[in-house]
């Protein structure tokens, strides 16, 4: 059985690699992270392609047990639910959970790197940067990386490779020389741009602060996550082509006039609208499902390099993070026995990750159609007045997978038999005063069996 104190290495240093890394060194592994970007920390990088995060109760957990948590509560701003704003500016909120206990947290992406990477050095780890991955040679087990600074050619250590290079992972294009891959990708057909609100006087936000907010306008859609310094990081959501489109807006005076009749009550409040849309380039979204995730006791794939997801569920970070947490837990059940914990780690991860990529790709939809529907706001309400009733029992399906640490898969097959009940329960009523409060108890008694007994 290999020791512990082999060498790991990992690609990225991302978010999950360096998360990653402090947990292994915690355990007695020593560490290796290359990194083909230059340092964030010291290197001004380029703008536009970095989502801010929504930190929920897998992510927090996978911190936590790295001893974490408690030092990143300085940099997260609690989210209680969701901020509706209408062509005409009114407001209408819709709370997240069950009450103010469940929230999810903004989280600046840089900001979180940083304070990885810098504990990760503090622990030990060695992290080279400027190395990009070139591919992973199948016969011996080494990555190879080429120094864009200095052209320097080089492979690792030999011991284990760990990709969480992201979801242009290099690593995982060298395995489509495996007889055995599959890889499916979706590019979604739209994208998105990266805007800002400014902070108010003295740093204040100039919108409720403890909300997302979410302008939905049918085929399209802007959101904004309030930030530490007082900002919003904002994110436009458009098609590439058609009639409202990025493709269509191609000129600053046709996308301010876009933005004067789409989203009226944001664009007083984004002085940077136009050195935004000239300087922020214009990302793409894609999911990606794959199969095998490992290569004997050799590599590992990891975080989006085995299942990128689009951001609609705000669990891009957190399933990547609970990566971590399953990986961790089969190393300390097994110990360094790699043989039996990568295939192992694999089943226990696969139907979960492809559940919650079909997740995400769904509540896009939510987001961008749904939440200015007043028949989709009264089942929310239903769903709430249900999960206080009976809550061992029914809880909704959102709250499954953002404040419990439910398996996903299990998430989407409970929220299915949910969605159907809420259908026929709300069928023929608008007020929760009208609600067959009897017939809702044999239902969910009959097709539900208790959380904490699964």
């Amino acid at each position: 059985m290999p020791s512990p104190s082999d060498t790991i290495t990992l690609i990225g240093a991302g978010l999950t690699g360096p998360l990653l890394a402090i947990s292994l060194v915690q355990r007695g592994f020593r560490v290796a992270i290359y990194e083909r970007r230059p340092d964030m920390r010291r290197v001004q990088l380029p703008a536009g392609r970095s989502i801010n995060l929504a930190i929920s109760v897998r992510g927090i957990h996978a911190l936590r047990e790295a001893g974490l948590w408690e030092s990143m509560r300085g940099i997260i701003i609690p989210m209680k639910g969701r901020m509706m704003h209408s062509l005409s500016g009114e407001l209408t909120f819709q709370p997240y959970g069950k009450d103010e206990t469940e929230v999810i947290n903004s989280i600046s992406r840089a900001d979180l790197n940083a304070a990885l990477m810098n504990e990760a050095e503090k622990r030990g780890v060695n992290i080279h940067f400027n190395e990009r991955c070139l591919g992973f040679d199948l016969h011996s087990g080494t990555a190879r990386f080429h120094n864009e600074e200095t052209g320097r050619e080089s492979t690792s250590e030999p011991g284990i490779v760990i990709a969480a290079d992201g979801a242009s992972s290099a690593i995982r294009l060298a395995m489509l020389k495996l007889s055995d891959f599959n890889l499916a990708q979706q590019h979604l057909d739209y994208g998105y741009k990266e805007l800002t609100i400014a902070a108010g006087p003295d740093v204040k936000h100039v919108l409720e602060t403890n909300a997302l907010h979410i302008w939905p306008r049918g085929s399209h859609m802007l959101i904004a996550l309030p930030n530490v310094d007082g900002t919003f990081a904002c994110i436009l959501f458009l098609p590439f082509e058609g009639e409202v489109s990025f493709a269509g807006l191609d000129s600053e005076a046709k996308f301010l006039k876009f933005f004067q009749s789409n989203f009226a009550d944001a664009l007083p409040l984004m002085p940077q609208l136009r050195d935004n849309f000239r300087d922020n380039p214009t990302g793409s979204m894609v999911t990606i499902k794959c199969s095998p995730w490992h290569v004997d006791a050799k590599l590992l794939l990891i975080g989006d390099a085995a299942h990128a997801i689009v951001p609609f569920f705000g669990q891009g970070m957190n399933c990547a993070f609970e990566d971590c947490t399953c990986l961790l837990d089969l190393l300390d059940r097994h110990g360094a026995d790699w043989p039996k914990v990568l295939p192992e780690f694999e089943r226990s991860r696969k139907a979960n990750t492809d559940a919650i990529a079909d997740l995400a790709l769904e509540n896009f939809v939510e987001m961008r159609d749904r939440v200015g529907d007043p028949r989709f706001l009264f089942k929310k309400k239903v769903e709430l007045a249900l999960e206080a009733k009976f809550p061992r029992r029914f809880v909704p399906k959102y709250a499954m997978v953002t404040f419990h640490r439910v398996p996903y898969s299990l998430a989407l097959s409970r929220g299915l038999v949910q969605d159907a009940m809420l259908a026929e329960l709300c069928g023929s009523i608008d007020r929760i005063e009208d609600l067959d409060w009897a017939k809702a108890e044999m239902m969910i008694h009959r097709q539900l069996t208790p959380l904490d007994q699964l």
